[in-house]
């Protein structure tokens, strides 16, 4: 059974989120990348694996070494949903808001 991974999934760790976040001043090799964590190279490139998985990263081979490049318009998709989600529950808010003013008169 092949794991489908989303973007959900990268962000979901503070680590991935953090080597994102790196990523987005532009591309480093992931001896770069472990440099700021407190992390092994291994354990770094599982998250890697990850990333890339999702589609939040893309990997590209320069003689001996891999370079990781942001994705970050695959972001959107959280955008997307956090504004769904923001409209739902204002809408509830909203609806709580009245409810409280009607049962207070």
């Amino acid at each position: 059974m092949i794991e489908r991974r989303d973007v959900f999934q990268a962000i979901a760790d503070p680590t991935r989120r953090m080597i994102i976040q790196k990523l987005s001043q532009g591309p480093l090799n992931i001896g770069q990348i472990v440099e700021d964590f407190g992390m092994t190279r291994q354990g770094i490139a599982k998250h890697i694996k990850v990333l890339s998985e999702c589609g939040m990263i893309s990997i590209t081979q320069k003689g001996r070494e891999q370079f990781c490049e942001a994705r970050l318009n695959q972001l959107d998709e959280v955008i997307d949903w956090v504004q769904a989600s923001r409209k739902v529950w204002n809408q509830r808010f909203e609806k709580l808001d009245q409810f409280l003013k009607d049962t207070k008169q």
